[in-house]
């Protein structure tokens, strides 16, 4: 999966609200990331002697194309200057579609896709207004103690 969306965000603040909006939205927390200096996240696994180097070998790893070197470098001193991206491993269509809307809908400062053309499965997103648990519904019984006991109700071991 080498989709990717980066967007660049003011501040940590911006970024980490985004960051849940999309994790509502049905993003499995897997595929969103947040990289700012107070909270470098992946990037600051990377093997290297400074936290510019840590930034630019992650992003590398997310921008490989020749003609997106140059991504590279900028987005870590963004990171550097205080700004925050939030990466998306979008995966369809419909996902690449609703992260582009969210992020750009909270004011992305820049927005740096990658590979959109190569994507797999889809529907992690919420196709609704509103994320799907708020459509359950469970009768309370009066027995059950976990919703795992009422959801499978009467099934045997």
């Amino acid at each position: 999966m080498s989709a990717v969306l980066v967007a660049v965000f003011n501040d940590y603040e911006a970024a980490e609200q985004v960051l849940v909006e999309l994790v509502r939205d049905g993003f499995p927390t897997d595929r969103v990331e947040l990289t700012a200096c107070c909270e470098p996240g992946r990037a600051g696994l990377e093997p290297a002697d400074s936290a510019h180097g840590k930034f630019v070998q992650y992003f590398r790893i997310l921008l490989r194309r020749e003609d997106e070197r140059h991504y590279c470098e900028q987005l870590a001193e963004r990171v550097e200057s205080g700004a925050a991206t939030i990466t998306v491993h979008p995966r369809g269509a419909i996902e690449t579609a609703r992260a582009t809307e969210i992020l750009e809908h909270a004011g992305a400062l820049q927005l740096v896709p990658h590979d959109l053309e190569n994507q797999t499965l889809e529907y992690a997103a919420a196709k609704h207004e509103h994320p799907w648990p708020s459509n359950l519904w469970l009768e309370d019984t009066g027995h059950a103690d976990c919703i795992y006991c009422r959801l499978f109700e009467g099934s045997s071991d």
